[in-house]
């Protein structure tokens, strides 16, 4: 089965860091691509980054850089890292993986991620 969960959120200050994890299981990296969305409340859910199966990065033009994936295979385990966090930051985030960037149909529980002073 593949099985994906979502941790490390919690409350940061606007201007600070953090890092998700995405710990993924039931599948190799190279089988699927893996995928970051976001969802809160009033806002339609948004797509932020995905990586392909052959490695390469896509990253939404609405993140202005600020985000960073990176994956480690032998944990079979991806990471967002979030920097200078902004109020509008604030969502429940969760990892995606599918076939491909466009097919993502396997959700994990997303974590919680607060910007507040």
């Amino acid at each position: 089965d593949v099985q994906l969960q979502a941790s490390g959120g919690g409350l940061v200050q606007p201007g600070g860091s953090l890092r998700l994890s995405c710990t993924a299981s039931g599948f190799t990296f190279d089988e699927f691509a893996i995928g970051w969305v976001r969802l809160a409340p009033g806002r339609e859910r948004e797509g932020l980054s995905c990586i392909r199966r052959d490695g390469s990065i896509y990253y939404s033009d609405r993140l202005q850089g600020r985000f960073t994936v990176t994956s480690d295979n032998a944990k079979n385990t991806v990471y967002l890292q979030l920097n200078t966090a902004l109020p509008e930051d604030t969502a429940a985030y969760y990892c995606t993986a599918g076939i491909s960037c466009l097919q993502l149909d396997y959700f994990g529980q997303g974590t919680q991620v607060t910007v507040s002073s």
